[in-house]
């Protein structure tokens, strides 16, 4: 591999959950491409400092609030970048074209612009998902709880999580969840295998770590999500290209009773250096957890009991 350019980006994102792209000026590699603003770590440079930086002399604003997300290494024809995104929550000042470029808002899902640069695809699709990601457990306080919930709140999307239901059981409760997330525009996952769920109204499948290591290929679902816990199934999560990973547990739970927590530390040190796909920490964590996930590099948190009551 040829030296790797360090580079941060930003992806600003405003009350409204949309995000900001802007287009490469001419005289640059892509030019016309959109991207997410951003540039060059300078040698002794901290990725934070640099993100403030860049943002001030392309487009005149000062970042005041951001955290990590995501760690891409892409290979371009012209230089391999290694791209630190951060989500940008809070900034100050009036944008400023300082490049001659264009800016653009878009809603997750819905973009309006492009052509896009080769490395964003998978950042663009990680935008799609949710801060908040409730897991069923049908199995501990009945499904009646859980069906009321989702009708009375949809959430963006749901992973149904339903260990020991048979196939038909699993299949019939999916049916009645679809019936009340989907028509509000919500996904549904469902941790179970793959061949389970032929015919059945659902946008993506779940893998447990057992199922992803012994995965040959890329289940064939508009989103694929895994569980993991260590650098192996990390690195065979991004092998096999899914969406989105669960990490835990950074507290305790009853789930996993006696077995010791991550810890917020540890979760991060399990990210070792960024990830390219977007993790959900999981694990005895509440909607409260949101910004300690977020300081420490997560999607967002993924909830079980906590989502219900």
């Amino acid at each position: 591999m040829s030296r790797v350019v360090e580079v941060v980006a930003g992806t600003l994102i405003d009350r409204d959950g949309r995000f900001l792209l802007g287009s490469r000026p001419e005289g640059k590699p892509y030019a016309g491409y959109w991207e997410f603003p951003g540039g060059k770590i300078e040698p002794g440079e901290a990725p934070f400092a640099a993100l403030k930086r860049e943002f001030h002399e392309e487009l005149g604003i000062d970042v005041e609030e951001a955290t990590p997300w995501l760690t891409k290494v892409h290979v371009y024809e012209h230089s391999t970048v290694r791209l630190r995104f951060y989500r940008v929550w809070r900034w100050m000042g009036e944008f400023e074209m300082r490049e001659g470029q264009t800016i653009a808002w878009q809603t997750p899902g819905e973009l309006t612009v492009g052509p896009m640069l080769p490395a964003n695809g998978a950042i663009l699709k990680a935008l799609e998902l949710p801060s908040l990601l409730p897991i069923t457990c049908a199995h501990e306080i009945g499904e009646e709880v859980i069906l009321k919930r989702l009708a009375e709140a949809p959430p963006a999307a749901v992973l149904v999580r339903e260990p020991g239901y048979t196939r038909e059981a699993l299949a019939r409760f999916v049916v009645e969840v679809a019936a009340r997330v989907r028509p509000a525009g919500g996904k549904v996952f469902v941790n179970a295998d793959p061949a389970w769920l032929a015919g059945l109204p659902v946008d993506g499948v779940h893998l447990s770590e057992a199922r992803l290591m012994a995965a040959d290929s890329r289940p064939d679902f508009a989103w694929v999500g895994a569980s993991i816990h260590g650098a192996e199934s990390k690195a065979k999560a991004e092998a096999l290209g899914v969406d989105y990973l669960l990490l835990g547990h950074v507290k305790a739970t009853p789930t996993h009773p006696g077995a010791a927590p991550l810890g917020w530390d540890g979760f991060e040190c399990r990210l070792a250096d960024g990830c390219p796909l977007p993790v959900y920490a999981l694990g005895g964590l509440a909607a409260a957890d949101l910004p300690d996930a977020f300081a420490h590099g997560a999607q967002g948190v993924a909830l079980m009991r906590g989502a219900w009551r």
